[in-house]
């Protein structure tokens, strides 16, 4: 995988940002680390080179993960978003186009499938 491959991990839970973090970096990619949607916004001006977010849906602040979900998509369109819930029912969210929806707790192998398609996305 080329190493300039850049995720941004959009989660409050220190916990389990960390073990999708290991997860990401153990099959290559480079993983950048928020706690907000404030937070996210921030680091997604910065940093240019980030081409995933993968963004819970509670978090605290006034924006939630579908409302970044929408902006990402809205302000950096060709970003590639991951929604990822254990407590909304995701198929019942508007989320924006062509963004993924993973359930919590994360299954191994949707998740494997999941970042397969974003290889091959990323790679067009």
């Amino acid at each position: 995988m080329n190493t300039c491959r850049v995720v941004l991990v959009v989660e409050d839970e220190p916990l389990v940002r960390m073990d999708l973090v290991q997860t990401l970096e153990d099959v290559g990619y480079r993983c950048l680390e928020a706690s907000s949607a404030m937070e996210a916004i921030a680091l997604l001006e910065e940093h240019p080179e980030i081409r995933v977010v993968f963004t819970d849906v509670q978090m605290p602040g006034n924006m939630d993960g579908i409302e970044l979900a929408r902006y990402v998509r809205e302000r950096w369109p060709p970003t590639i978003i991951v929604v990822a819930s254990g407590k909304v029912d995701l198929a019942s969210c508007l989320l924006p186009e062509g963004a993924n929806r993973l359930a919590k707790p994360y299954d191994p192998a949707k998740l494997r499938h999941l970042l397969t398609d974003i290889e091959y996305r990323l790679a067009i």
